[in-house]
């Protein structure tokens, strides 16, 4: 009867987001107060566990994601964004577009979300394919195949930050173990995918036939623009290498977990930017923090949804669901990373939304971690993967790619529905391999 409760709460959570168009932090919260009370809690029980829910997910995860996005928008805005594009373009040349293209969805998406990234890089995709005569969807799918396995595997985004805080998973291990995964992922479903589907006719919108460029005094260095998107994670990644090989009293150690702590690696890396994109480039400190504060605004709704999330987990532990799902499962001979990857992978089906599918996926496997020795970051990347599996009419993304490249919804399922299944199943391959060495 609990399992059947969580299906019933999960399918209204469907009904209410993809039927009724409710937004989806308040199909949360009445599918939380459902649940709760359908598992025996009363209502003001259900109530403190909600608020207990949001409070412990959004109290560490607010300073990172904020901060991301302060440090995504200084990127867009300065011209970074652009720099980084047009300088792997011209060092990789026609021959090997792709991967210039790959790169730099790469470098960029890390510190951009999705739409955001999409919006910036697109406009110079369209630039690009028709400066090099070739097919728009052999120039644009790999970079949005890099743009959608950072937003689906790597912190600071707002699912897979969300989903190892649940997990309590290490960020800089899910981070690196997600470089190593990402990698492949993005390969195969990039340039290789590219060019068996490149005959597909896409054509760019009117409106972005000559977009706006930047001219070389308007952008900062190649130097500048690399090192400063990819700051957050040079810190993650060099305290993590760093605790590998160095005791904890040994002073580097402890120097270098400050600094890569996530929320300190975020706030270094927003004030660096703050400078080499904005002060040290003759922008008055006043049009810089209008930059930042528009950044802030356009996360209030993911963060809100995230909360949503950590609300319904909190009371399926409150309520003793996941006790009960972790018993049910203790004997099941299927990989905890498999059935995570599933469950998310149906969610994602259902809802549409990755980070919706990936976050609530987490609440309902949470009891697998205490019942195995499987490792926490694998299980976000697994979840992570199944969330982006099987995009189609449900989600925003969808329409996104379909409307900007001028393409019919077949073509689209044909071309970004493929992409974006292709990126889950190498993502669940990558992780069972890294769990064999791990």
């Amino acid at each position: 009867m609990p399992l059947a409760i969580v299906i019933a709460g999960i399918f209204i959570l469907f009904i209410l987001i993809a039927r009724f168009k409710l937004n989806a932090f308040i199909a949360f919260i009445i599918v939380s107060l459902l649940v709760g009370v359908a598992e025996g809690m009363d209502f003001e029980t259900v109530t403190k566990s909600i608020q207990s829910g949001i409070g412990n997910t959004l109290g560490y995860l607010i300073l990172i994601l904020g901060l991301g996005a302060m440090l995504g928008k200084l990127v867009a805005d300065s011209g970074a964004a652009q720099r980084i594009t047009t300088q792997m373009i011209e060092k990789f040349g026609k021959k090997y577009i792709q991967w210039a293209v790959v790169l730099t969805g790469f470098i960029v998406g890390i510190p951009m979300f999705y739409t955001v990234g999409f919006v910036i890089l697109i406009p110079l995709v369209f630039t690009v394919a028709a400066a090099t005569r070739l097919p728009l969807i052999y120039v644009g799918l790999p970079m949005l195949a890099s743009l959608s396995v950072t937003h689906g595997y790597l912190p600071p985004h707002p699912a897979p930050t969300g989903i190892a805080v649940i997990f309590n998973a290490d960020i800089g291990k899910t981070l690196l173990y997600g470089i190593l995964v990402a990698i492949p992922a993005i390969i195969v479903a990039g340039p290789l995918l590219a060019r068996s589907i490149k005959n597909v006719e896409a054509t760019p919108l009117k409106e972005f036939l000559n977009p706006r460029i930047l001219t070389d005094d308007e952008m900062p260095s190649t130097a500048t623009s690399i090192l400063t998107a990819l700051l957050p994670v040079i810190l993650i990644a060099l305290a993590s290498v760093i605790a590998l090989v160095l005791p904890e009293e040994n002073p580097i150690r402890k120097a270098t977990d400050i600094l890569g702590n996530p929320v300190m690696a975020m706030l270094i890396s927003v004030l660096v930017a703050i400078y080499t994109l904005g002060l040290a480039r003759g922008k008055k400190m006043k049009d810089v923090m209008d930059s930042v504060a528009s950044a802030v605004s356009g996360i209030t709704m993911v963060l809100l949804i995230i909360a949503g999330a950590g609300a319904l987990k909190q009371v399926l532990i409150d309520s003793g669901v996941s006790d009960y799902i972790g018993d049910m499962l203790k004997g099941s001979t299927v990989s905890p990373l498999i059935l995570a990857w599933l469950i998310a992978t149906v969610i994602r089906v259902c809802v549409g939304s990755a980070t919706v599918a990936g976050l609530t996926a987490a609440g309902i496997v949470l009891p697998l971690i205490a019942n195995t020795d499987v490792s926490p970051e694998l299980m976000v990347l697994a979840i992570g993967s199944g969330s982006l599996m099987l995009s189609h009419v449900n989600d925003s993304g969808f329409w996104l790619y379909k409307e900007y490249f001028n393409l019919s919804v077949k073509d689209t399922l044909k071309t970004w529905t493929v992409m974006e299944t292709t990126v889950g199943v190498m993502g669940l391959i990558g992780v069972l391999v890294l769990d064999i060495f791990i």
